[in-house]
């Protein structure tokens, strides 16, 4: 950009920063609700809830599924090691 551009632009450069900002925090929230670890951390809960009479079986499978969904896509995406951490 030049120089005038950059000029005009300042009065919205907080509206900038905040739109990168919130980049940020969306990117960081789906690779941590896309990891592969997460993903089989809440699998288990859920197992330990079914197990404990928390939930009924009809629900556990509606969950099950949409967590295994997850799984398969976040899988699929490579992006992730699977221990927690991005690759």
């Amino acid at each position: 950009m030049g120089l005038i551009s950059e000029v005009l632009l300042l009065p919205f450069a907080p509206v900038r920063g905040s739109a990168w900002a919130i980049r940020q925090v969306v990117q960081e929230a789906e690779r941590i609700y896309y990891d592969p670890a997460t993903v089989r951390a809440e699998l288990a809960r859920l197992e330990e809830r079914l197990e404990a009479g928390e939930i009924t079986e009809e629900e556990f499978d509606q969950v099950e599924d949409e967590l295994l969904d997850r799984l398969e896509n976040a899988l699929r995406s490579g992006e992730t090691t699977g221990d927690g951490t991005a690759s």
